[in-house]
């Protein structure tokens, strides 16, 4: 898969079938969409491609109330990827993209840009400044310019629709069964191991430290299964948090502590499954406070994970 910053510089023709879209969960419904995608590129011929936009267009519409990120980007194209999607363009979302009208959109971006032969989006799709453009304009100007406009039903969950927004709703509920069901797979964080403060080394409680971006929308103590570290998942208890006792209005930092193993991780590649929300973050003043309920949660994950692993 080749990522794009942008429109591809080669000017040489290559006809692409895409999705637009800002796929910031990859749930279930974005996962239909890029099958389709795929599929149809591969009837035809065609380079299978997704355009998205950085940042979110709410960031910059209402810098007051951002949404909340689901998956950091790392995470986003690991996941692109493992569907075997061709391409990512990824559109800087800026004034002059939001002020550029739907039209213009489609021929400089679409049609110029990427060479499209088809497009695919959720029946609910807008874009374009001030929204003037739907999937009625976008098929309009496909029979003009000689290019396909594709919609997809929308994805149904528990008898609601699968979205971005109730995935959000139900990471900050640490509603874990819930985004399961809607990413069709773990909720999963992953990144490189780096040094901490090593104060729970000095507790007896080390730790695995993995920096996260700080508009992430998950937090809390959760159960957890880390991959990367030998040939199986190892249990764990994870803190997704700003460490209110250690440090004040720290950075997000993803700390494991993995149970029955230990080792020298600094520096590896790890990807953690955060299966079973334990309870939120709590604001400790005391070292000896906190670490009683870290204690507890150690035996809460425990038991959690040993009843994940027993058949119902």
């Amino acid at each position: 898969m080749r990522l794009f910053r942008g429109l591809p510089a080669s000017h040489r023709p290559v006809q692409r079938a895409v999705a637009i879209g800002s796929f910031d969960g990859l749930h279930r419904g974005h996962q239909a969409l890029l099958r389709a995608v795929m599929a149809d590129a591969q009837a035809h011929g065609l380079t299978s491609g997704l355009v998205s936009f950085h940042p979110h267009p709410r960031a910059v519409f209402r810098p007051d109330q951002p949404p909340g990120r689901i998956l950091p980007r790392r995470d986003q194209l690991v996941a692109l990827r493992a569907l075997g999607l061709d391409e990512v363009h990824l559109l800087p979302f800026n004034q002059r993209l939001a002020q550029m009208s739907a039209e213009d959109f489609v021929t400089r971006i679409l049609v110029e840009g990427l060479s499209i032969a088809s497009v695919w989006v959720g029946d609910d799709f807008r874009f374009g400044a001030k929204r003037g453009g739907d999937v009625a304009l976008l098929a309009r100007m496909g029979e003009a310019l000689g290019f396909r406009t594709q919609t997809l039903p929308t994805v149904v969950e528990g008898g609601e629709r699968v979205s971005s927004t109730r995935l959000r709703e139900a990471l900050r509920n640490g509603h874990m069964d819930e985004v399961r069901r809607l990413l069709g797979r773990p909720y999963q964080l992953s990144g490189h191991v780096a040094h901490g403060a090593k104060i729970g080394r000095t507790l007896g409680i080390p730790t695995l430290n993995i920096r996260m971006p700080e508009d992430l929308q998950a937090s809390g103590i959760y159960a957890v299964r880390v991959h990367g570290l030998g040939p199986e998942p190892i249990d764990g208890v994870a803190s997704l948090g700003r460490r209110p006792v250690v440090e004040n209005q720290g950075r997000l930092l993803l700390e494991v502590h993995l149970f029955d193993w230990s080792g020298d991780a600094y520096g590896r590649a790890v990807s953690v499954d955060l299966l079973a929300f334990l309870r939120p973050e709590l604001p400790y003043t005391q070292l000896d406070d906190m670490m009683v309920q870290v204690r507890q949660d150690i035996a809460d994950a425990r038991s959690t994970l040993n009843a994940l692993k027993t058949p119902a």
